[in-house]
């Protein structure tokens, strides 16, 4: 035994020296590959009678294979309401900006009428009162211009007093999460003004009412009620006024800003907006009311515009026109895409037909046209006097800032020219936007009750 090992050692060593690792290697490989070959053999002849299934099931998923499967499939009437249903959607979305592209005019033909309307009523009042020179008891509507009037004057003189430069670099100087926080809560607290102060101004309404024709005996008791609710609503209107201001003054910190604060504040603000709304049962009356917040929204927003064009126009230096074009229209068109896209879920995931946002656009017309309605409650309740003290408060340093420096009386004769020419252009638009208003709503009205016929007739 020990010759014959040592026979095989001395043979195998010339096959062995000098060529280990490359032999063990290539071994390895030999080893590897009989094993998978081997593998694969077995797996051929396991599978042998399945071949033609496995290359029809191929061919089979090439052809017919797609996104498709993954939905639940449905029998043809379900095909044709799910249809139905996503281009219900596009048109609850084709409505929705015409309502409230509606609303929004309401809301500023409402405003030029508190600037125009207004005060040429108090004005012929006046002349009256001077040429006649003899007292009488003033009507329920003009208890409620000089009421009005009493408001606007005291909001623009208390927000004249206000120091906007202190309050924008207070707002400056704190980060874009605090500057989040604080839009937002300006943004709720004037929501629930907006929610409140319709009640708080038909109230005084309802008293002026009452003072104009209660009798002798219950005069002392319209007239404190009147002085009390009037103070109610100044109170609220000056507040309301201020947020307002307030609010202008964080956008237009953030349009200001260098380090994209607008567009962090624009994305931030309206996720949070979707998410408040959507995935949420909300009754027809709901997204109703909703729809209706959006357009005085919209108008606040323009308020708002309308006071970041006045401080570029004092304080801006260089060319600052088209950024400011440019973020305007950036809030504008987010403000547009959030509002379609919070309505068009809000419109699927509670079953609200596009019939259903064409009856809200009739109720908003024949509001315009002074119809009646069957429920008052869904009228747009919009308070313009606290817009109005924010628009007067901005533009009025513009105003100051171009006059001439010349003498007393030819500064007032300037005052007196601007401020007539401003009321004949706000006059003139406010004329124009009402025939515009008016002869839209009588034909959409028109419209839906030949509809409402053809639909009757079949």
């Amino acid at each position: 035994m020990v010759r014959r090992s040592r026979y095989l050692r001395h043979s195998l060593s010339p096959w062995l020296m000098g060529t280990w690792r490359i032999s063990w290697t290539q071994l390895s490989l030999w080893i590897g590959s009989g094993l998978c070959l081997r593998i694969l053999i077995i797996f051929m002849q396991c599978t042998n009678h399945r071949q033609s299934t496995f290359w029809m099931k191929c061919i089979v998923e090439i052809h017919c294979g797609g996104p498709q499967h993954l939905v639940v499939r449905k029998n043809e009437s379900e095909c044709m309401i799910l249809s139905s249903a996503c281009h219900g959607d596009v048109k609850c979305a084709a409505i929705l900006f015409q309502l409230i592209d509606v609303g929004f005019f309401v809301c500023f033909d409402a405003f030029l009428s508190l600037l125009t309307i207004m005060p040429t009523r108090i004005l012929i009042k006046l002349w009256r009162f001077l040429t006649a020179r003899q007292f009488k008891r003033l009507s329920a509507a003009e208890l409620c211009d000089f009421g009005c009037f009493l408001v606007l004057a005291c909001g623009v003189i208390l927000l004249g007093q206000t120091d906007i430069s202190l309050i924008y670099h207070m707002i400056r100087g704190q980060g874009t999460i605090k500057l989040y926080m604080i839009y937002n809560v300006l943004e709720i607290i004037d929501k629930l003004c907006q929610s409140f102060g319709g009640d708080v101004f038909e109230t005084l309404f309802n008293s002026a009412e009452g003072l104009a024709t209660c009798s002798q005996e219950n005069m002392k008791f319209w007239i404190r009620r009147f002085v009390s609710d009037q103070a109610l609503a100044m109170a609220f209107s000056i507040l309301h006024s201020f947020i307002l201001l307030a609010q202008a003054i964080a956008l237009s910190t953030c349009i200001v800003a260098h380090n994209n604060a607008l567009f962090a504040l624009l994305v931030s603000n309206n996720f949070a907006e979707i998410k408040s709304n959507v995935f949420k049962r909300f009754s027809k009356d709901n997204i109703h009311n909703l729809a209706y917040a959006d357009s005085v929204e919209r108008f606040h927003i323009s308020a708002f515009l309308l006071f970041v064009l006045a401080q570029n126009i004092l304080e801006a230096q260089g060319p600052w026109f088209e950024s400011f074009l440019f973020n305007a229209f950036v809030v504008f068109f987010c403000e547009m895409l959030i509002d379609i896209i919070k309505h068009s879920f809000l419109a699927k995931f509670n079953g609200i037909k596009p019939i259903e946002y064409s009856e809200f656009l009739e109720g908003l017309c024949k509001q315009t046209l002074n119809m009646q309605t069957e429920d008052s409650k869904k009228n747009l309740t919009f308070v313009p006097l606290a817009p109005a003290c924010v628009v007067i408060r901005v533009l009025t340093p513009v105003y100051a800032a171009h006059l001439p420096y010349s003498p007393l009386p030819w500064r007032l004769f300037w005052i007196i020219f601007l401020i007539s020419v401003t009321y004949v252009m706000l006059t003139s638009l406010k004329v124009m936007i009402g025939m515009g208003l008016q002869k839209h709503a009588t034909w959409y009205v028109n419209r839906c009750r030949k509809r409402k016929h053809h639909l009757h007739f079949d």
